[in-house]
């Protein structure tokens, strides 16, 4: 957790390691148990004995093998890790940044980010993109130094405002930078550089946060991007195939141009990217913390993020990689699939939460194996996984204060699978939602509706076990319990599970009626930015 190192260590420059052909070798050796492993499994799983319902069996084989299938493929992204040497920029380019504000977003926090955006060294141009229609925010602008330019009623919300910029300005290069995020003063020196390659699109860093200690969900949130922008985008770039972010991201103007603009859409920083990537620009992705942001802090919030994201993610996935298939290398295409399918993560784990359910209702189960069996056989896939997951965290972009099992990551992803599956069924139905910034303070005093399908299965978890508990007690034989004995406690064990994560994700829930209000951003104290980072 970043907030045990205190505001000052979290605004230092940081970056991951370097990666070292050992590192590359030990990789490849788990990477070799990790495929044995599989292999064992997948001689025991595919016996014709082990076959109980046979379209249970299907459907649960399907789900399990989707599921191993990303882990290979992660764990091969794994292999290609790659960290790209620092470029010391030229001088005399011209930098824009771009970032935006939307009715309804503090002013506070814009005082924060502006300020520290006059203090990027590298000379630059900050536009403001404002909607608000407040004037106060023009006056924000203009007290550090940024360009106002009023942007109402542009359609397309936020990449609608960075097109239209697009065609009100010149610079050479521009940063997309949220509204949220302190930039740190030498960010350009971290970026700029990789430019001088001409086929260069775009250079994407680190993303990295500053109020994760506010909430469970608030480190739940951050935790579950430690991987992803450390050894997981590392890897994406060692495959040529690393991904523009919503924030963070410095573009060429002619890459942006050659895709037509900022993509529109609520995933617009990865039709961005894909799109870039399929008119032949290279991207490069620097490991390195060089700004620090906000996660929601309570759970609606974090759940209204994460249902635009699933709609949208499904929607590049539906529409616009097909689109661009042909236009993409082979591990593009790879690369964009597996971030597509994602959120099918919502599907596949209603399917595991149902599956007891279905047993001690209809008596139905898709295999015909003992439980001690199959965590014999599955097991050392879960233990090569770990294994694994704590060796690459070696490359986390801010590795004092990521590391770890990240068990309120894990529980904070199964606690939104209602999320990501009415994300699914709305890609499905291609219906339309609005496109909401992610909310800057949490929302306090009430429990989030998004609680509600992990109390109605907590309750059935428990009017399911008192059921069980009272049939085997006073309704079976000794004959009949034993038989059953094993198979029923290891559902209900399975179940349990389930449950557990429930619970905990409801207390997530519930955390935001006690918190205080509280905004982040006034902790930093942007004046002294400049001695706070170690001038990499």
């Amino acid at each position: 957790m970043g907030y045990k190192y205190g505001y000052e260590r979290l605004f230092q420059f940081s970056e991951a390691k370097a990666v070292h052909n050992h590192d590359k070798i030990m990789l490849l050796t788990l990477f070799i148990a990790g495929c044995i492993s599989i292999t064992r499994f997948a001689d025991w799983w595919f016996r014709p004995s082990h076959i109980g319902n046979w379209w249970l069996y299907i459907i649960l084989s399907l789900f399990i093998w989707y599921s191993i299938g990303r882990l290979v493929l992660i764990w091969v992204n794994y292999l290609k890790i790659q960290k790209p040497p620092h470029v010391k920029p030229e001088s005399g380019l011209t930098v824009a940044i771009f970032t935006t504000s939307s009715p309804g977003e503090p002013l506070e926090m814009f005082e924060k980010t502006l300020a520290a955006c006059r203090k990027i060294q590298y000379p630059h141009t900050t536009y403001l993109l404002d909607d608000t229609k407040d004037p106060r925010f023009k006056e924000c602008a203009e007290r550090h130094g940024a360009i106002w330019l009023e942007l109402v009623g542009i359609p397309g919300a936020k990449a609608g405002k960075i097109n239209a910029a697009l065609s009100l300005t010149k610079e050479e290069f521009i940063l997309v930078l949220d509204p949220d995020h302190i930039p740190f003063p030498n960010f350009f020196d971290h970026t700029l550089g990789y430019f001088q390659d001409e086929k260069v699109g775009f250079v994407q860093v680190a993303q990295a946060y500053y109020n994760q200690y506010r909430s469970f969900t608030a480190s739940g949130a951050a935790e579950q991007t430690y991987t992803f922008y450390g050894p997981t985008q590392m890897g994406l770039f060692g495959i040529g195939g690393a991904v523009a972010i919503g924030a963070n991201c410095t573009f060429r103007r002619k890459a942006l141009e050659s895709a037509g603009g900022h993509g529109i859409g609520l995933a617009e920083d990865l039709i961005t990217s894909i799109r870039i990537h399929a008119a032949g620009w290279k991207s490069i992705y620097n490991p390195v913390v060089i700004s620090r942001g906000l996660v929601p802090e309570d759970f609606g919030s974090f759940c209204k993020q994460q249902l635009k994201w699933a709609r949208g993610v499904f929607e590049v996935t539906f529409v616009e990689l097909p689109r661009l298939f042909r236009k993409l290398t082979g591990w593009q295409r790879l690369s964009y699939f597996t971030i597509g399918t994602y959120y099918l993560n919502g599907l596949t784990t209603l399917f595991f939460t149902l599956l007891p359910f279905l047993f001690f209702l209809f008596g139905v189960s898709p295999m015909h194996v003992s439980f001690s069996e199959f965590l014999v056989n599955g097991g050392s896939i879960v233990v090569i996984a770990v294994a694994i997951y704590l060796y690459v965290q070696k490359w986390m972009s801010h590795t004092p204060s990521e590391r770890g099992l990240h068990l309120r990551g894990m529980i904070l992803k199964y606690a939104c699978w209602p999320v990501f599956f009415l994300g699914f069924l709305l890609a499905v139905v291609d219906a339309d939602i609005p496109y909401i910034p992610t909310a800057k303070k949490a929302s306090i005093g009430s429990i989030s509706p998004f609680a509600r399908p992990l109390l109605l299965q907590s309750l059935l978890f428990l009017l399911t076990i008192s059921t069980i508990i009272i049939v085997r007690k006073f309704f079976l034989t000794d004959t009949q319990l034993l038989a059953s004995r094993e198979i029923v406690w290891a559902m209900a064990g399975f179940s349990s599970l389930s449950f557990i994560m429930s619970l905990c994700g409801l207390y997530f829930a519930a955390e935001s009626k006690r918190m205080k209000a509280e905004n982040a951003w006034d902790k930093v104290d942007t004046a002294h930015l400049i001695h706070t980072y170690n001038g990499k």
